[in-house]
Order: structure tokens, then C-alpha cells, then sequence
């Protein structure tokens, strides 16, 4: 790793863990340079690119001040964030939740509408998953690619595709209860009738439904 994406990791790695909190000063660039052993170009290049990324906002001729990354932050704010899996606080696991039940009953209809035998496909997969939290995470995951991938909107891909490896570890804590694994067997089940009959309409509510009490068990999961 390069020293400049070393130290942008690491001060990410603060902010997220409230050793930097929004609206405070950090230190100066020569203060950082003696911290990290680096020169100050390396600094001043770091810094640089955490307020392009919504991290900093640098003043000329004072300390660089943190910012809210919920309010300033941007799509690559997201990307650093997934990356501090062990940093992430839980109201972002509860944001990303919310934004999952926004655009699922969306590309699912879309799925749904345009491509019903892939989905049928995907769904007929469910069969066959073992009983197990981590073959269940990793089922559900391929089967959110692929309804993504059968819209004819190319973005909700790019969205989930960012997700991926969090999705799976949330999914495998999330599917350690057998009776989560039987809810979401019913929700396959419900869906691939939906579709089968090729009616969107219902696979959307059906997928806004299953999202809602999915909120509701991850926040019992997570108590």
C-alpha cells in the first residue's frame, strides 16, 4: 500500500471512531508529517484528496477542519466507509438497510416485468441451498445481483455491486437464526408465484414487505 493511501486509511479510520469528530481541528501538516514519518508533500497530497472526498475542508493558512461526511460527504465517502468494515457504525448498517428497501421493490418489478425466467432461475436455486447462515448469505447475494442484473436500469448493479462483501458478512449474522432462513424461504416462495403469474405489481409489494420486517429482525439481531 502507498504511504498517501496508508495514511488516508487510517485518518478515515478516526473520524469513523470519533478520535477526529466533526467541526474539530486536526493537526497541522507538519504535526502529521512527524506522525506518519512522511514529508509534508505526502500530507498536503492526503489531505488534499480526504476534501475532495467530502473527509476535510481546508482553510489557507489554518488547520485543515473535519467535516459531518453525512452532510458533506459524496459516493466516494460510501467506498471508504465499506472498506472500515470493523469502523462502520451501526446507523450506517441501518442507513444502507433503508436504501436496500428504496430500490429492491424497484429492480425486482423491473426483473420481474423484463425477465421472468431468469428470475424463476434464480429463485429455483433457493431450493437447493443448505441450512446454514453462510450458504444462505451467499445465495441471497447472488440472487439480489441477478434480479439487479435483469433490470434494464444498469445503475442498481453499480450500486450493489459496491456493497458486495459487506452484504455477505451482514447477510451470514443475519441468517444464523433458523427462523430468518424460514422467513426468507416463504419470501422465495412467495415471489417465484408472483412471477410465475408475471405480475410485478406483487413481486413489488412483496419484496417492500420483506424488507420492512428484515429491518425489524436485523434490529433485533443487533440489540
Amino acid at each position: 500500500m502507498r504511504a498517501t493511501d496508508k495514511i488516508e486509511k487510517l485518518f478515515i479510520g478516526k473520524v469513523l471512531q470519533q478520535e477526529y469528530s466533526p467541526g474539530t481541528q486536526i493537526p497541522s501538516e507538519r504535526e502529521l508529517a512527524a506522525e506518519y514519518e512522511v514529508g509534508r508533500p505526502v500530507i498536503r497530497e492526503v489531505l488534499q484528496r480526504l476534501e475532495r472526498e467530502g473527509w476535510l475542508t481546508i482553510r489557507s493558512g489554518q488547520r485543515a477542519v473535519v467535516n459531518d461526511y453525512w452532510k458533506e460527504g459524496n459516493l466516494m465517502t460510501i467506498v471508504h466507509m465499506l472498506a472500515e468494515e470493523e469502523s462502520i457504525p451501526n446507523e450506517f448498517i441501518m442507513h444502507l438497510l433503508e436504501l436496500r428497501k428504496s430500490l429492491s421493490p424497484a429492480y425486482v418489478k423491473d426483473a420481474v416485468t423484463h425477465k421472468p425466467l431468469s428470475v424463476v432461475a434464480l429463485l429455483k436455486e433457493s431450493e437447493t441451498v443448505p441450512d446454514e447462515d453462510a450458504a444462505f448469505a451467499e445465495y441471497d447475494w447472488r440472487l439480489q445481483k441477478g434480479l439487479a442484473a435483469a433490470s434494464p436500469n444498469p445503475i442498481y448493479l453499480l450500486i450493489l455491486n459496491s456493497f458486495g462483501h459487506l452484504y455477505v458478512k451482514m447477510a451470514t449474522h443475519y441468517f444464523y437464526e433458523e427462523t430468518y432462513r424460514d422467513a426468507s424461504r416463504a419470501y422465495y416462495r412467495e415471489l417465484m408465484a408472483a412471477t410465475l403469474s408475471g405480475d410485478g405489481t406483487q413481486a413489488e409489494y412483496l419484496v417492500q414487505e420483506m424488507m420492512e420486517k428484515s429491518i425489524k429482525m436485523w434490529k433485533e439481531r443487533t440489540k
